[in-house]
């Protein structure tokens, strides 16, 4: 008769399975797939590891392990992903939220200060992941737009604003269009695609799974960023600021987008990695409510 199979030794089988698909994160993946079919924390996994498995526990986690198999985002399999601390739906309707973002909501907020009375938009939200973690940062302070043109994206943004239980004016619409008609803003933020041409046709197999609306960002991916910047100024009141996403080698370029007249105090912000990741400034060209 085989031994049980208990979680450690489930555990250790999908690490070296994973491990041998050249699977980043191996074990990382096994635990959070693992404590999501048994509905527990990945700390209980440890404390638990020689209980066995029921038959009816290692059939869904062997579906879950077989997608992963196939490279599909750990996200994705599970239906849910932390950022800055909300967990948050995720599935293909739009990008899986990334712990580098979280920059982008620092920056927004440092930029913020202490003001009250702050009309905040996010454009390209997504999952809305950037725009409700500043209304909860914001609280009272703030009032909040997002916009996407994807109508799916903006049913999963819908879904994470009432999962979490902000308030949050989601818009359909390609970049500023749906927002024109209620500016002026104080913070405008974006996480636009930035993947070049080349780094699309070389992207990481779990990218493939995610919308490519999302990603593409034209030969040098600037081409959504650069429209931006030439298109916010109507958007901003006077001291206004623009907070944007960035990718590698991208930052020399998209700064320079800011040395026209009407910009003001650049600012350059890192990662933990030390790579450029998020820019802003201050729109100085009038317009101020």
């Amino acid at each position: 008769m085989a031994p049980p199979k208990t979680i450690r030794f489930v555990l250790g089988a999908t690490t070296a399975l994973f491990e041998e698909r050249g699977i980043p994160s191996a074990r990382l993946d096994a635990e959070v797939l693992l404590a999501h079919v048994l509905g527990c924390a990945r700390i209980q996994l440890y404390t638990d590891h020689d209980r066995p498995l029921a038959e009816v526990e290692l059939e869904p986690y062997r579906a879950l392990v077989r997608r992963r198999l196939q490279r599909e985002p750990v996200a994705y399999l599970t239906g849910a992903r932390e950022f800055r601390g909300l967990r948050l739906r995720a599935d293909a309707r739009a990008l899986v939220p990334r712990p580098e973002t979280e920059h982008l909501v620092d920056e927004a907020i440092a930029r913020a200060g202490d003001r009250a009375g702050l009309r905040v938009a996010d454009v390209a939200t997504g999952s809305g992941a950037v725009a409700i973690a500043l209304a909860c940062a914001l609280g009272e302070r703030a009032r909040v737009w997002a916009t996407d043109r994807s109508p799916a994206a903006l049913d999963l943004a819908r879904q994470n604003v009432d999962q979490v239980g902000v308030t949050v004016t989601l818009l359909e619409g390609d970049l500023t269009a749906p927002l024109l008609p209620l500016a002026p803003f104080d913070l405008v933020t974006a996480n636009l695609p930035y993947l070049t041409g080349d780094e699309m046709d070389a992207r990481a197999p779990e990218l493939r799974f995610e919308p490519e609306l999302a990603l593409a960002g034209g030969a040098d991916g600037l081409d959504l960023i650069r429209r931006l910047v030439a298109e916010a100024p109507p958007l901003l009141g006077n001291g206004a600021a623009l907070c944007l996403e960035i990718g590698a080698g991208q930052a020399e370029a998209v700064l320079a987008l800011f040395e026209p007249a009407g910009w003001s105090d650049r600012r350059l912000v890192r990662d933990l990695a030390g790579l450029p990741r998020v820019v802003s400034a201050t729109h100085t060209g009038g317009g101020g409510r």
